[in-house]
């Protein structure tokens, strides 16, 4: 199964075809290529509301229902990713020097 037509749009750094997805576990938007995958690691449905939803195959639940479709993360696939955050601090910068001491 395909999604329609109306939820196809392109990546932004890539131009690749994505569908944006909710997911099941906590309501957030996840890019999913557009593209049925065999290989792929989530299930795509559509709602009853209309809204496409995804969920992860995992070993307690690998078997694809039906109106599901196997499909892989855009973020495992994107040819260009965002630049990576560093989890270390950034330096302050130093503004200035208060030209007297602190007085009580």
């Amino acid at each position: 199964m395909k999604p329609a037509s109306h939820h196809v749009t392109r990546c932004r750094r890539c131009t690749a075809p994505i569908v944006w997805c909710l997911t099941s576990a906590n309501g957030r938007r996840q890019p999913v290529n557009a593209a049925p995958d065999e290989e792929g690691n989530v299930a795509v449905s559509s709602g009853a509301d209309g809204v496409l939803y995804v969920r992860t195959v995992t070993a307690a639940r690998p078997d694809i229902r039906p109106g599901e479709w196997r499909a892989m993360p855009h973020h495992a696939t994107c040819t260009s990713p965002p630049p990576r955050r560093s989890s270390a601090p950034t330096p302050r910068a130093v503004r200035g020097v208060r030209p007297v001491p602190w007085q009580r």
